[in-house]
């Protein structure tokens, strides 16, 4: 289980109420993100806090500027003296409740968080209600644009081109490469000096944070076709030991547990390559909505929501 001893609790709590006078704020739920949050942190690994915030002036809520969707600071705090950094990204609590009602991978996962900062307002309620009445296909999507951008991002060789535009590699040609582009793919000259090849650092957390989209989105879906879309545990142990053998192989629950392993003791930089592989890390663009697609979460009781956490703030 995830934990933070209490003096990082001290720390963010006071930057959390300096953020809160910097901006005019009021934090009614601050937690964990990132791999404190699902486990897979190691002792230099910095401190992710999600939060949801309510304007202290509640009157601009009815403004025509109207209000700003997000925060996100940066600090740094000296913990049993050593300096740790502290990110923050929050969300206004209409756009909080925006974000549940499209079934938002990242709004679900605050919810969960096993690390809880503060809780003026209780999340308990909503994450048990939004663990039943989730859209699976929204869900899946969030899940598939994560494995896939970020394996374009930080494990695929590519070609950079014009306006800093990337074309991942997908194969050497004896005169050119075959790239990917938004719409399939095209072949590019070698002798072409409008384009550079890089290679990117594989390293093992770029490969970690690929592998747990991608067995998300990809278990998602099986479960799904199955009968019940099973909901992918926020704590990654957990899901590769009880969830993920129900539908991957033992050579790919193997893979998940050793980067997980690697990046707990601190080699989340090492370079390693490309461990999760191009077509595991693409799950399907395209899936049936009669069997994945549902309403989702009640609107009209995320409007309650809102005023609970409004009503929380004062």
């Amino acid at each position: 289980m995830s934990a933070v001893s209490s003096t990082v609790y001290d720390a963010v709590e006071r930057a959390l109420s300096e953020l809160e006078s910097e901006f005019d704020v009021r934090a009614v739920l601050a937690v964990a993100r990132g791999s404190h949050a699902w486990g897979a942190a190691s002792p230099d690994s910095d401190y992710d806090v999600g939060f949801v915030f309510v304007e202290a002036d509640c009157r601009r809520y009815a403004h025509l500027d109207g209000t700003r969707e997000s925060v996100v600071e940066y600090a740094t705090a000296t913990v049993d003296g050593h300096p740790i950094d502290l990110e923050f990204q929050g969300w206004n609590v209409t756009t909080f409740a925006k974000l549940l009602a499209a079934s938002n991978q990242g709004a679900i996962d605050l919810l969960r968080s096993p690390i809880r900062y503060r809780t003026t307002y209780d999340p308990d309620p909503l994450a048990a209600e939004l663990e039943r009445t989730f859209d699976p296909m929204d869900l899946y999507h969030d899940w598939r644009a994560i494995a896939s951008n970020t394996y374009r991002t930080y494990l695929s060789d590519h070609l950079v081109g014009p306006d800093d535009e990337v074309f991942p590699i997908r194969d050497r040609l004896a005169k050119g490469y075959l790239v990917e582009t938004d719409d399939g793919t095209t072949t590019i000259a070698a002798d072409d000096e409008r384009f550079t090849e890089t290679a990117t650092r594989q390293t093992v957390k770029g490969n970690l944070t690929v592998f747990r989209a991608a067995a998300s989105a990809r278990y998602l879906k099986r479960t799904g076709e199955r009968g019940d879309h099973d909901l992918p545990a926020l704590e990654f142990e957990s899901f590769l030991e009880e969830q993920a053998p129900a539908v991957f192989d033992a050579d790919r629950l193997e893979c998940g547990h050793r980067l997980l392993e690697r990046k707990r003791r601190g080699d989340g930089n090492a370079v390693i390559g490309d461990r999760v592989g191009r077509e595991f890390a693409h799950p399907p663009r395209l899936i049936d909505p009669a069997v994945h697609a549902r309403d989702g979460p009640d609107r009209t009781r995320l409007n309650d929501v809102v005023d609970a956490m409004i009503d929380a703030s004062r």
